[in-house]
């Protein structure tokens, strides 16, 4: 049996943590002396020493406890610490990113308060649920579930964990684009961005036929892209004008490919939500990852070579 200045000594600790401790009931005492002093059983420092790691580790005292009880596992309760440690690092990453954009020594006052006001609508870490929003009212509504699913994951751009300032700009003005009047609209409804002829009924179009075959059209451009080639008949053409055939219930023939050029050219685009994706997704100096936007662009440029 030890005193609760022995207890303390041993540990190194003081006195007031190991009464903290015990008066929490996470350090049991295993008596009291005649005098009413606490004393401590064998035990005692090895639990002590147990404590102070979890709390180093930030560690709730209730899930601390918790752990001692054996109530819960440690590993879950430390994957769960440790998720909220990252989540707050990428928090001041942003933050950091944030505020050197406001520090810019090039920036001009008019400059530094559009910055500041469009800055002040981002959370840190910020979310996607409103780009995400977005899409889900631009597609189709009867699109099958699976298909939006996909649409939506491909379309929502994968946040950096260390953003440049200029990342963290591109990220307030797209969330500005989407979360906008002529967005909140409703392009379903017919304003502000505006209906694509793809998605009004009786035009013929099946969505989902379209939109389950255009990855496959995004990818084989996306490597003409990243391989710096011009726009070109080929097989990502072909595999783009044979879906939007499949959709319309066409033949892809060289007379549809001529209809087809102008009634894509004369739809409601999204280019600036593309140009602004491509600059969150890639920090610079790199090249900018193709996006399903771009390649969109590159087999639309493509067909017109060909029309």
């Amino acid at each position: 049996m030890c005193s609760i200045g022995q207890l303390a000594e041993r540990a190194g600790v003081t006195v007031k943590t190991v009464r903290f401790y015990s008066d929490r009931g996470l350090l049991p005492e295993a008596a009291r002396s005649g005098g009413g002093h606490r004393r401590y059983g064998p035990d005692a420092l090895d639990r002590l020493r147990l404590i102070r790691s979890l709390r180093t580790l930030d560690l709730p005292v209730p899930d601390v406890r918790r752990v001692l009880d054996q109530d819960d596992d440690l590993e879950d309760l430390v994957a769960r610490q440790l998720r909220e440690v990252t989540s707050r690092l990428a928090a001041l990453r942003w933050r950091e990113a944030a505020l050197r954009l406001l520090a810019e020594s090039d920036c001009t006052v008019r400059e530094r308060a559009e910055r500041l006001r469009l800055i002040g609508t981002v959370s840190f870490p910020p979310g996607t649920a409103a780009i995400a929003r977005f899409w889900r009212c631009w597609l189709p509504a009867r699109l099958p579930a699976r298909v939006a699913a996909a649409v939506v994951d491909r379309a929502v751009p994968a946040l950096p964990d260390a953003p440049t300032p200029a990342q963290v700009l591109a990220f307030a003005r797209l969330q500005e684009f989407v979360t906008g009047p002529c967005a909140v609209a409703g392009p379903r409804a017919g304003a502000g961005l505006g209906v694509p002829e793809v998605h009004v009924p009786g035009k013929g179009y099946r969505p989902a036929v379209l939109y389950e075959g255009l990855p496959e059209a995004f990818e084989l451009a996306a490597a003409e892209l990243r391989a710096g080639r011009a726009p070109h008949a080929g097989e990502a053409l072909d595999c783009f004008a044979a879906v939007h055939a499949a959709a319309l219930g066409r033949r892809d023939t060289a007379d549809f490919r001529r209809g087809l050029h102008p009634l894509l050219a004369a739809e409601t685009r999204v280019d600036r939500y593309w140009q602004l994706t491509a600059e969150i997704e890639t920090p610079p100096p790199g090249p900018p990852e193709p996006t399903p936007g771009a390649a969109d662009n590159w087999l639309r440029a493509a067909l017109g070579t060909t029309a």
